[in-house]
């Protein structure tokens, strides 16, 4: 009997609880990078969105505060309930803005002329209620003077630069070759015509023995007798004429 009374009073309860209303509470899901990187006096974004399962309404609430790496209190950034609530003193006065859109679960903001007192961690902390409860978006952000190059960056220019250089060093022996053919003398054989056996092609040895006899024969030599003129034969032949003449009278 009594465990029958207390099972009615526990569904007489849930209905009640059901049919008036109130939704159970249920928690928020935030997404924010780890870790962030900025220029010096340049501006960065800090991006964090949220994710709700109740409908996004004008209670939403957006709160960011920043943690100093030199520790102390909380600073407050930047607030926004239906619209935004710059800091109005502080060292973020006049240098943040909002650049989110709640109807698309987008609070992010945007740090403007970042100096090196902007080195530590800023937290994103966003309410939908009765969404309330979940985890905070933490954001590490560091200030250098200029970009520093990844792993892959770095890896990229390596391989390039040794790209290059073995370029260089391969035009360099091509040319050397190319002067060293140009300054040698002499007519070079192509070794394919000498295993064909190419009559017509003398070797090198063959073709200056050839120049040389060519020039001897040129060069006419001093023991050879001359030949006669053609002016010689007809005097000869004017003088056995005239012997023959000479015979007749007497």
């Amino acid at each position: 009997m009594c465990e029958l009374m207390f099972r009615t009073w526990l569904l007489a309860f849930v209905a009640g609880f059901l049919l008036s209303g109130v939704r159970p509470v249920c928690g928020i899901d935030i997404y924010t990078s780890r870790e962030l990187e900025a220029v010096n006096g340049t501006n960065v974004k800090l991006k964090c969105t949220f994710n709700s399962v109740n409908p996004v309404s004008q209670s939403v609430s957006v709160s960011w505060t920043f943690r100093p790496l030199s520790g102390g209190a909380d600073e407050s950034v930047f607030y926004y309930q239906g619209g935004p609530f710059p800091p109005p003193e502080g060292r973020f006065k006049g240098q943040v803005e909002w650049s989110g859109d709640v109807l698309k679960k987008d609070v992010s903001i945007t740090l403007q002329r970042v100096p090196p007192t902007f080195n530590g961690t800023y937290i994103c902390q966003v309410r939908n209620p009765p969404d309330v409860h979940g985890v905070n978006g933490e954001i590490y952000l560091k200030i250098v003077n200029k970009v520093t190059l990844s792993e892959i960056g770095l890896l990229t220019a390596a391989i390039g630069g040794a790209c290059v250089v073995i370029l260089v060093l391969l035009g360099i022996i091509v040319a050397v070759r190319l002067c060293r053919k140009k300054s040698e003398h002499g007519i070079e054989m192509h070794p394919k015509e000498f295993e064909k056996g190419d009559p017509t092609v003398c070797s090198p040895a063959d073709m200056a023995l050839l120049t040389v006899v060519k020039k001897e024969k040129a060069v006419p030599s001093s023991d050879e007798p001359e030949p006669s003129s053609a002016g010689d034969e007809e005097e000869e032949e004017d003088a056995l004429g005239d012997d023959d003449n000479f015979g007749d009278v007497d």
